[in-house]
This record gives structure tokens, C-alpha cells and sequence, in this order.
């Protein structure tokens, strides 16, 4: 069976069927990394599944210039609806990265690279740094095999299970975290609790890490 995650019809049908699904206040992943790109002097970021823009806004407030990749035209017309026309929003997968010649001093990966299989989410990981410029960083949420939901639903996978209508995600422990993100430059993981308990998985460019 074909992965729904990526496939942009089922996006389409989530942001019209159930609109700003989330609300309009940040995450407090998006906080957090916030803070940190206040501290490294971030001036630009790139965000991998930026949705209708909630995480975005916290960055924009804070003088930095965001960058949006997002699979959904509704949810990119429901981004230009709330927060304006000030961001560059490229439409496509983040299978697809990527879709400008940019380096960022930051990128945020908000609770996306989970719904994809191992391939798809080490080329994510690969195409992020690649977009990472000298000294940049990049922060990733990941759903945690502490969440409730661990174990549910049809097993298609070494952590990994299919739920929710046709939704896969992939469920990350320390352990899995260093095997995906060790080579890209890792310095930190913290645990932080949104809707579900998620990682926050922070790396730096030109760090200990060297990504192959």
C-alpha cells in the first residue's frame, strides 16, 4: 500500500475538511527554537511543512525571514489569508527538496519528518543540511514512542505503524535519533510535550557532525 502521508489529496481534504485544525498559537517547539535562532543570530528560515503558517509567525516577529515548503494549495491560501503575502511559500512535497538554491542560518521541521518512511526521512535530513548554511542550525520535532498511540493500529515496520484513516508515522526513541541524525551535525535532544510527548532534536552545520 502507497503512503497517504505525502500524497497531496489527503492533505487537501485535512486543511478544507477541517481548516486551521491547530489554531493559531505556536507550538512550543516553535518557541523554544525561536529563542535559539534569537541567540544564533538567525536572520533567515527555512520550514519544511509550514501548513497555514502558525509555527511561522513567532520567527517573522523576531526579524527573521521565512521560507515555507507546503504540499497543500488550501493550506498555502489559508497562509496568505492570516499572515499576508511576506513569505515565499513553495508548493510541493518535502520528498521533493529541494526547490530554491538558498542557505538558511535555520530551518524548523515541525512534527513532519515522522509521517515519512526511513528513505524519505534520511533524504529529508540530507537535503536540510545541505541547506544549512556554515554554523546554521536546523531543529526537528518528532513524535516520541512515549506517546499513547505507540503500538496502535496496523505495525508496518520497525516502530512503525499505520493509523488514523491511513496515516503512517514513525515513532522515535534516543537510539533511533542518533542512527538518523548523528552524521548531521547533532548537539542536543530534549523532550518536550505538545499534543503528544515529542523530541526536539537539535543540529548544527560544521559541528561534530559531518552528513554523508
Amino acid at each position: 500500500m502507497e503512503d497517504r502521508n505525502d500524497k497531496p489529496e489527503f492533505w487537501e481534504s485535512a486543511f478544507s475538511e477541517k481548516q486551521e485544525m491547530w489554531g493559531f498559537e505556536p507550538a512550543k517547539s516553535a518557541v523554544v527554537t525561536k529563542d535559539l535562532f534569537v541567540r544564533e543570530s538567525v536572520k533567515n528560515v527555512l520550514i519544511p511543512g509550514i501548513g497555514y503558517g502558525r509555527n511561522a509567525q513567532v520567527f517573522r516577529d523576531n526579524s527573521m525571514a521565512v521560507t515555507g515548503i507546503e504540499i497543500s494549495k488550501t493550506a498555502i491560501e489559508m497562509a496568505r489569508k492570516h499572515y499576508g503575502t511576506g513569505m515565499v511559500i513553495h508548493h510541493g512535497s518535502v520528498t521533493d527538496m529541494p526547490f530554491d538554491n538558498n542557505k538558511y542560518n535555520g530551518i524548523f521541521c515541525y512534527a513532519l519528518i515522522h509521517l515519512l518512511d526511513s528513505g524519505e526521512r534520511a533524504k529529508l535530513i540530507r537535503d536540510c543540511y545541505d541547506q544549512l548554511a556554515e554554523n546554521g542550525c536546523m531543529v526537528f520535532t518528532v513524535i516520541s514512542k512515549d506517546a499513547p498511540t505507540y503500538g496502535q493500529g496496523k505495525q508496518i515496520g520497525p516502530d512503525r505503524y499505520e493509523m488514523f484513516g491511513g496515516v503512517r508515522m514513525f515513532f522515535y526513541d534516543r537510539a533511533s535519533i542518533h542512527a538518523e541524525f548523528d552524521k548531521a551535525g547533532l548537539f542536543e535532544i530534549t523532550e518536550i510535550e505538545e499534543n503528544y510527548p515529542f523530541f526536539l532534536i537539535k543540529c548544527r552545520k560544521g559541528g561534530s557532525g559531518t552528513i554523508i
